[in-house]
């Protein structure tokens, strides 16, 4: 069962009823009808994203995430963290107030910076352990190219890996940029040398993130989600359901 209903979602958040239901779909056919994981977003700020921002890629992104979330968690609110050279914003997105979210969260920020993952990271794990769950999360993370700093994401991945935390990668833009040869070497980091678990993967939505289906996009984001439960529950990280 859902986390959140669709009567509730068709009352708060009706433009979202399709991407609900679609979710849902995924959801079950990965085996996580159910599951319950509080789910994270976090949005590449830097320069290079600004057409992404211009032509609703982002907010719809935000979206999606928000449908999935409704069936993970039941406070109909996702944590968002906007990065660039450092952390540009912490804040939240609700499925009551979901519409244009995107576009007034960032009419408050300022100067596009570069790309640095693991401050981002880090503001999520600290997010994390401040709320006290021990329910394992998701972590929707979005970037349209390599850090500046590899070696201090690839740390910050590995430190992650003992936490209830699976960190979900997707790319925006060329899907043939070496910008993305890095997140390609995250996804393979070896376990147990490196981690103690896989905790992480990877997926390309393309130059024009909108036109991924629902269907298409939804698989990808939970696709691994499940292997890393059973990974991590053995391990001890996440508890028996």
């Amino acid at each position: 069962m859902a986390a959140i209903s669709l009567s509730k979602v068709e009352e708060t958040a009706p433009a979202l009823v399709s991407l609900y239901k679609s979710a849902g779909v995924s959801l079950r056919k990965h085996g996580l009808d159910g599951v319950r994981a509080a789910v994270y977003l976090v949005v590449d700020y830097s320069g290079s994203m600004k057409p992404y921002y211009k032509d609703g890629s982002v907010q719809a992104l935000a979206d999606r995430v928000l449908g999935l979330s409704a069936h993970l968690d039941d406070d109909g609110t996702v944590p968002v963290v906007f990065f660039s050279t450092d952390v540009d914003a912490e804040t939240e997105i609700a499925l009551a107030d979901h519409q244009g979210r995107i576009e007034r969260i960032v009419a408050g920020l300022g100067h596009m910076g570069k790309t640095s993952y693991h401050l981002a990271m880090d503001a999520v794990i600290d997010h994390y352990l401040d709320s006290g769950s021990r329910e394992p999360a998701l972590v929707v993370f979005q970037t349209d190219g390599g850090p500046i700093n590899k070696l201090a994401a690839e740390r910050y991945l590995c430190k992650a890996a003992p936490l209830p935390l699976f960190w979900q990668f997707i790319g925006f833009g060329d899907p043939t940029s070496k910008q993305f040869d890095f997140l390609r070497k995250l996804d393979e980091l070896a376990v147990p040398a490196k981690r103690v678990v896989d905790n992480a993967g990877f997926f390309h939505a393309g130059s024009d993130p909108r036109t991924v289906s629902d269907t298409e996009l939804y698989d990808r984001l939970v696709g691994e989600f499940p292997k890393w439960l059973v990974a991590a529950r053995a391990r001890g990280i996440v508890r028996p359901s």
